[in-house]
């Protein structure tokens, strides 16, 4: 029997998820919104897609949770997209309604399923989904650094000159202004960044890495698709298939780079099960003290969320 996996939000972004999906045949795909006819509609054109890709993926779409029943992953990215002037922090008190009702009906319907949180502002909505879901830690997982790290690679390939598939960056932290690239543990082709890149232009695209989301939002006036749904994808890839890939996700640190209690963007291994565990880097203190800020300002945001599962 083929894996199921629902995608709650037909928008942008789960659109864009849904099409990756299919183009990697790897489920049949669920997507649902209560917008009428907009899961629907785009369930039908991706499903006349399939047969074009000489495949065999089922994609419906509904407004109807009762469909989205016994999936083995599902994908949240419903929610209120950011607009110009607004930062993901901004869409926390709008999205925590949304991202709860939605975990409610996904437990009822699929109490054993993976859920993955692209709703922003993301740690907090991963943390909120943990604690309305009840699921172990394992099975609730945030997407964020993998879409960061993909940004922060793209503009040291292009200033280097060389393929992206030679640059090793990755980024810790909260998904956005306060993401934490790690750019002594970044390299081409194992040369050291530092060893490539003056300080100076290095400060720089660590600072366009860190304000790439904002300049898509100024210039689409919403938020990125097609990067985010290819992220998604990839985590739900590694989770079906099992291959244990380490992806820079949220995840709930009970220790982890000296962090306890909170979803944080961190390196973790992902598997059939979910989180299978946070890969540790061993930090200076510089890097630990800009995590620390990081985990402080998700801390505050989430302290504002209490009522919804209390």
């Amino acid at each position: 029997m083929r894996p199921k996996v629902s995608i709650i939000g037909a928008g942008h972004t789960g659109s864009a998820t849904a099409i990756w999906l299919a183009a990697k045949d790897l489920c049949d795909i669920v997507m649902l919104d209560i917008v009428p006819g907009l899961a629907q509609g785009k369930a039908m054109d991706l499903q006349e897609a399939v047969p074009i890709l000489g495949q065999s993926t089922n994609v419906i779409g509904t407004s109807d949770y009762a469909d989205t029943a016994s999936s083995d992953v599902v994908v949240i990215t419903a929610g209120s997209p950011r607009k110009p002037g607004m930062s993901r922090d901004d869409l926390a008190q709008v999205n925590a309604s949304v991202v709860s009702e939605t975990v409610q009906q996904v437990i009822r319907h699929s109490p054993d399923s993976i859920l993955i949180i692209l709703t922003n502002p993301i740690d907090p909505m991963a943390y909120l989904a943990y604690r309305v879901s009840g699921f172990p830690k394992q099975r609730v997982i945030g997407q964020a650094g993998i879409l960061d790290s993909a940004r922060f690679q793209i503009l040291i390939a292009k200033e280097l000159g060389v393929s992206v598939e030679s640059v090793h960056a990755f980024i810790l932290g909260g998904h956005g202004e306060t993401m934490v690239p790690m750019v002594r543990h970044s390299n081409v082709c194992g040369i050291p960044l530092t060893d490539l890149i003056p300080e100076e232009k290095l400060t720089n695209l660590v600072e366009r890495a860190r304000n790439r989301g904002t300049e898509i939002v100024n210039l689409l006036k919403t938020s990125a698709s097609y990067a985010p749904g290819a992220a998604l994808a990839a985590m739900v890839e590694s989770i079906l298939q099992n291959t244990h890939r380490v992806l820079p996700c949220s995840a709930y640190c009970e220790g982890e780079f000296g962090l306890h209690g909170l979803y944080f963007g961190v390196p973790v291994q992902i598997g059939r099960d979910g989180m299978e565990r946070i890969v540790e880097l061993p930090l200076n203190s510089g890097e630990q003290s800009a995590l620390n800020a990081s985990a402080e300002r998700i801390r505050g945001i989430v302290s504002g969320l209490s009522a919804f599962y209390t």
